[in-house]
């Protein structure tokens, strides 16, 4: 237009040189600013730039590849309420774990840290325990025991048999021998048995105390006492907290030592008011604003009681992937979608395809038989729902909107209108 004008005041003058010099300058300039290049020199938008389409947008195929512009349709969907809440992320306690020490003894190495991630069965720690040392010692006794008692218990049990055999065939032994040599097998029997016992008690303390099995046999085997005694995680997480250094004196008293947990699948916790819970049901969706980023989600629980000081009732919303963007502590604000009775079905558009163009709401739609160009259509919208935005006037059911990436749109008008005014 700016190069129009330019032309036409310089009508009597058309024919000089310097004349159409000059308009060919002001017309490249104006070409140029009428388009926006990318780092490497090419231009995204076309740079043609017209009063009479100063309210679209042509891009390059490749500009919309690269920016995710994506296509869909305005669709009825049943009319939905939200009820908003304050919320927290919180750890996922199902996925926790608090391991301690089962028994006492210092610290003599850390093998993770803060923020590790950690197989199921993987080393934690390792502890030097005189307790542990003590209930080996203890085992190996009580094994010798029960091993010596029994060769005894099979002597009296011969003699026991021999003196009986004999006093069947002729009596050449007393009654009394007999009987006897009977009381003192059943007494050697018993004394046996109370050493197995003791030998098995010892082993099951050593269990208690945090050795497998295999550690046992093993130990049994070679019969060397060791006090050293590790620490392994009995799932596999990552480690979020670690109360513990090296030399520090641990015992069962210490709730837990380290606690890992799965970051990947957090909880949300919103409380809602006691007035809104009747509206709320397991199942229904929900969507979690943090800053400028939102997650869609689903109710999995809702707690059976209400704090007596607030008036709310924590409601649990699980998030399926959330990429490890939400960790425990952040505060957020929810949404939790309830249908409205009816069931009354509106236009509506997500809430990514609405841009705030001149002051009002609008959406891009691609304009007919000109590939990759898209015209600003305004819009009168209502109350966002759920991500999804109601249409009350500008848009026909199943129309063809920009549905991702129309802000790119907006930036590439926006430039185009400042080129214009120049």
């Amino acid at each position: 237009m700016i190069t129009h004008r330019f032309i036409d005041a310089l009508a009597p003058a058309a024919r000089l040189p310097w004349a159409r010099a000059a308009a060919a300058t002001l017309a490249a300039a104006v070409t140029l600013n009428g388009c926006s290049k990318d780092p490497a020199g090419a231009p995204d938008a076309a740079p043609e730039v017209h009063a009479e389409h100063s309210d679209e947008v042509t891009l390059r195929a490749e500009a919309i590849t690269r920016y995710g512009i994506t296509l869909g349709r305005a669709s009825l969907v049943a009319l939905q309420d939200s009820i908003p809440a304050p919320a927290r992320v919180a750890f996922n306690t199902e996925t926790m774990a608090h391991v301690s020490s089962p028994l006492r003894g210092r610290v003599v190495e850390a093998k993770i840290r803060v923020g590790d991630a950690v197989k199921e069965g993987q080393e934690l720690l390792a502890i030097e325990s005189p307790e542990l040392g003590e209930a080996q010692a203890d085992l190996l006794q009580r094994r010798t025991a029960a091993q010596t008692a029994a060769p005894t218990t099979e002597l009296a049990k011969a003699s026991w048999e021999r003196a009986r055999g004999l006093y069947d065939r002729s009596q050449g032994i007393a009654l009394a021998e007999v009987q006897r040599r009977e009381a003192e097998y059943h007494a050697t029997l018993a004394l046996q048995r109370a050493a197995e016992a003791a030998a098995t008690a010892a082993e099951n303390r050593l269990h208690l105390l945090g050795m497998s099995q295999e550690q046992v046999d093993a130990f049994l085997k070679s019969g060397q006492i060791s006090a050293r005694f590790t620490i392994r995680a009995p799932i596999a997480a990552t480690v979020v907290e670690r109360e513990v250094t090296m030399g520090e004196l641990v015992g069962p008293d210490r709730d837990s030592l380290v606690v890992l947990a799965d970051t990947r699948l957090p909880w949300v916790l919103a409380d809602v008011t006691e007035a809104n819970l009747a509206r709320v049901a397991v199942g229904a969706k929900a969507w979690v604003t943090i800053g400028s980023r939102r997650w869609e989600g689903t109710v999995t629980l809702m707690a059976p009681s209400v704090d007596t000081a607030t008036r709310t009732a924590s409601v649990r919303i699980e998030i399926p992937d959330a990429g490890g963007a939400l960790r425990p502590g952040m505060f957020a604000q929810a949404e939790i979608a309830v249908q409205v009775a009816g069931g009354t079905q509106v236009l509506a558009v997500p809430d990514e395809a609405i841009q705030t163009v001149e002051g009002g709401p609008a959406v891009f739609v691609p304009v007919k038989d000109e590939p990759n160009t898209f015209a600003k259509r305004a819009v009168a919208i209502g109350k966002a729902v759920g991500g999804m935005v109601p249409i009350l006037d500008g848009l026909q059911a199943d129309e063809e909107i920009v549905v991702a990436g129309s802000f790119i749109l907006k930036a590439e008008l926006g430039k185009a209108g400042a080129a214009h005014e120049h």
